[in-house]
C-alpha cells in the first residue's frame, strides 16, 4: 500500500525521535531545538546525491565537498552571515563539526577551500538541483491548490554598469527670442500628420516571444546582472535598492516550488511565464494567484493553457466620461476574492527566508553566487516546512 505524504512524514518524523536523535545524542551530547532541525533537514534533503565524486582523480584528493554542502546548509539554519563565522563555530562546537561530516578539528578546510568549493556549488547550481529533487520527492504526487507568485528585493554589495547615455540626434530647435537678438530657427513640427495615431499592440514584446519558447530559451533570455530596481508600495511610496529580484511560486503550506533570479530593473511580468512553466514541470496546481503586477493578457492565456485558474488582481484603470471617472477595469467575485487571500503565504515565505535563513545577509557577489546562497536558505526552509506537514 503507497502511503500518502503526510503518512510518510509522521513515520519519518517518529523514527528521527525514536531512534536517530537518541543515537546521536549518545555520540555527541544532547541536541537543541536548532541542532534537532538541522539534523532533520539534512535527513530530508538529498545532498549526496548531487555531490560531485573525485575518488580516482589524478593529484591532492579535494576535500570532502558533502561535507562542506551540510555546512552550507548549516550556515543558513543558524542565520551566520559569513563562512568565517561559520568556521569559527565548527571549530568550537564539536556537535556541530560531527552533523556536519568532521569527526575532528583537524579535518576543517580552510577559509579559502570553503569559498572555492561555495564557486563550484554555484556554477554547477548545485542547490537548485537539490531543490528540484525534494520538490519531486514530497510534491509530485500532491494535488496543490494554491500558487502564489511574487517576487522580493535584493540588495546586492557590488556596482552595476551604468546604462550609456545615447548620442542625441542634432534637430533644429527654436530658441527662445531674446531682448535685442533675433530668434531661432523654427524646428519641425512634432505633431503625428493627420491626428492622434491609432493604438497598435505591440507584438515584439517579451512576453510574446515566451510564448513561442522553450523554458531554457525563457531564463537564458532573461537579464541577470545586478541593476537598479524601484517598488511603489500601496500608499505610494517608492523603495529603491540596489541588487537583485528574486521571484518565487509558493504552495499551500508556504512551501517554495520554484525560483528565479534577475536584475532588479526588472518587471515581475516578465518573469511569470518560465516561472509557471517551471512549476507546472514539476507539481500540479489548480489555481495561479498573483498581484496587479501580472495583469496581462499574455499571461493569463498561458495560465489557462496549462489548465489553470489564473486570480490576478486587476489593474485600476480610469477613464474621464463627462467629468467623472469611471473605474473600467473588472472586479473579483466573492469566490475569487476569497482566494486572492491565499497570495499572503508567498509573503510569509519571504519573511522566514530574511529573518531566519539568511536571506537578508548576503556577503557575495554575483548572481550565480548570490542565487547559491539564496537556495541553500530556500532548500533549508522547504524540507522545514514540509516536516511541519507532518506534526
Amino acid at each position: 500500500m503507497q502511503l500518502t505524504l503526510r503518512q510518510q512524514l509522521t513515520q519519518f518524523a517518529h523514527l528521527l525521535q525514536s531512534q536517530l536523535f537518541p543515537t546521536l545524542e549518545e555520540a555527541v551530547g544532547k541536541l537543541d531545538d536548532t541542532a534537532k532541525r538541522l539534523v532533520a533537514i539534512l535527513e530530508m534533503i538529498p545532498l549526496s546525491r548531487f555531490v560531485p565524486a573525485s575518488r580516482g582523480w589524478i593529484g591532492r584528493p579535494s576535500k570532502d565537498r558533502n561535507a562542506m554542502a551540510c555546512a552550507f546548509v548549516a550556515k543558513a539554519v543558524y542565520g551566520f552571515a559569513h563562512t568565517r563565522q561559520l568556521l569559527e563555530r565548527l571549530h568550537q562546537d564539536e556537535q556541530l563539526r560531527r552533523i556536519c561530516g568532521w569527526e575532528t578539528e583537524r579535518h576543517l578546510p580552510h577559509e579559502s577551500t570553503f569559498s572555492r568549493a561555495f564557486a563550484e556549488f554555484a556554477a554547477m547550481e548545485f542547490p537548485q538541483f537539490a531543490h528540484a529533487a525534494l520538490i519531486a520527492a514530497t510534491q509530485k504526487d500532491r494535488l496543490i491548490g494554491h500558487i502564489a507568485r511574487d517576487s522580493t528585493a535584493i540588495e546586492a554589495r557590488e556596482r552595476f554598469p551604468e546604462t550609456p547615455v545615447p548620442a542625441q540626434s542634432r534637430k533644429a530647435v527654436r530658441t527662445p527670442a531674446r531682448r535685442g537678438c533675433k530668434p531661432g530657427p523654427r524646428g519641425p513640427h512634432q505633431r503625428h500628420q493627420g491626428g492622434k495615431p491609432k493604438y497598435r499592440p505591440k507584438t515584439d514584446t517579451r512576453l510574446h516571444r515566451q510564448r513561442n519558447m522553450t523554458l531554457a530559451q525563457m531564463l537564458a533570455d532573461l537579464p541577470r546582472h545586478c541593476s537598479l530596481g524601484v517598488k511603489t508600495s500601496d500608499g505610494g511610496n517608492q523603495k529603491y535598492w540596489r541588487g537583485y529580484k528574486l521571484h518565487l511560486d509558493v504552495a499551500d503550506g508556504q512551501i517554495p516550488i520554484s525560483a528565479v533570479l534577475t536584475a532588479a530593473s526588472l518587471h515581475d511580468s516578465q518573469v511569470a511565464i518560465p516561472l509557471a512553466t517551471m512549476t507546472a514541470h514539476r507539481v500540479t496546481n489548480l489555481y495561479d494567484v498573483m498581484d496587479s503586477a501580472y495583469d496581462a493578457t499574455e499571461i493569463l492565456e498561458h495560465s489557462r493553457g496549462l489548465g489553470h485558474v489564473p486570480i490576478v488582481q486587476p489593474v485600476k484603470r480610469l477613464k474621464k466620461v463627462s467629468l467623472q471617472q469611471v473605474q473600467l477595469c473588472r472586479t473579483f467575485t466573492w469566490a475569487e476574492q476569497d482566494r486572492f487571500r491565499e497570495r499572503t503565504i508567498v509573503e510569509r515565505v519571504y519573511a522566514r527566508l530574511k529573518d531566519e535563513f539568511g536571506g537578508r545577509q548576503i556577503r557575495v557577489r554575483g548572481a550565480h553566487k548570490i542565487m547559491a546562497h539564496l537556495m541553500f536558505g530556500v532548500l533549508a526552509l522547504t524540507a522545514d516546512q514540509i516536516l511541519k506537514l507532518g506534526t
